[in-house]
């Protein structure tokens, strides 16, 4: 299985026919979240809509600069991963759209405790997964992926302690463009690419026995 993964479009999709042969080879794509600029539906079915054009597999959640009507509209597509889980053989994955509070007051923030709920009704359908996969749209906190400057770290509490006691696989995360990147918490391989417009994406491969991940440079 291969699975294809960018978020931090910001509705900038300059770089998808640069990535054509990745996506028209992949088992699934996942877009992580921040779709948009602070707007809706419209955007987000635009962008979609523009990624089908190479594959329709593809599962997506809001970012906190996604308003919660395109939430909705992924919903009605069957395809949002916010505090759901999707089961593809082996292979289980969930998520949380969405971020933990910012001084911003952006359109799509939830506390620490919504958070972790989300998490957990995802979880609850892929539990019994033998490979889980974790789509946080904000990264964990105090890591390698979350932070803004040197020693001022933004990311989720409740998602880095939810990477310590369920122990996912992978964790496909975004939102801190400055976080871009792969570290390990425990044996949990967590994975930022960054905004898409700069030209990084994540790709994820499980050949029936192990997983493996990597943040990748689009090549022109």
């Amino acid at each position: 299985m291969k699975i294809i993964s960018f978020g931090d479009i910001h509705e900038n999709i300059d770089n998808l026919d640069k990535l054509k042969d990745e996506l028209e080879t992949a088992d699934l794509v996942v877009i992580s979240g921040d779709i948009t600029n602070y707007h809706g539906k419209d955007e987000v079915e635009r962008i979609i809509k523009s990624v089908k054009q190479f594959n329709g597999n593809i599962l997506a959640q809001i970012g906190n600069l996604d308003r919660r009507e395109a939430d909705v509209y992924l919903s009605s597509e069957n395809i949002n991963l916010h505090g759901n889980g999707f089961m593809f053989g082996d292979v289980g994955i969930f998520g949380v759209g969405g971020s933990n509070e910012t001084p911003f007051n952006t359109p799509s923030e939830y506390s620490e405790e919504e958070i972790w709920k989300f998490l957990s009704d995802g979880y609850e359908k892929v539990k019994e997964a033998k490979i889980k996969i974790m789509t946080p749209h904000a990264p964990p906190k105090d890591s390698d992926v979350d932070a803004v400057a040197p020693g001022v770290h933004a990311g989720s509490e409740s998602v880095r302690k939810f990477i310590e006691e369920y122990k996912p696989d992978v964790c496909i995360c975004g939102h801190i463009h400055e976080g871009r990147g792969k570290c390990l918490i425990g044996n949990t391989m967590v994975l930022n690419a960054g905004m898409f417009k700069n030209g990084w994406y994540i790709k994820v491969e499980y050949d029936g026995t192990k997983i493996d991940a990597d943040v990748i440079k689009i090549v022109a």
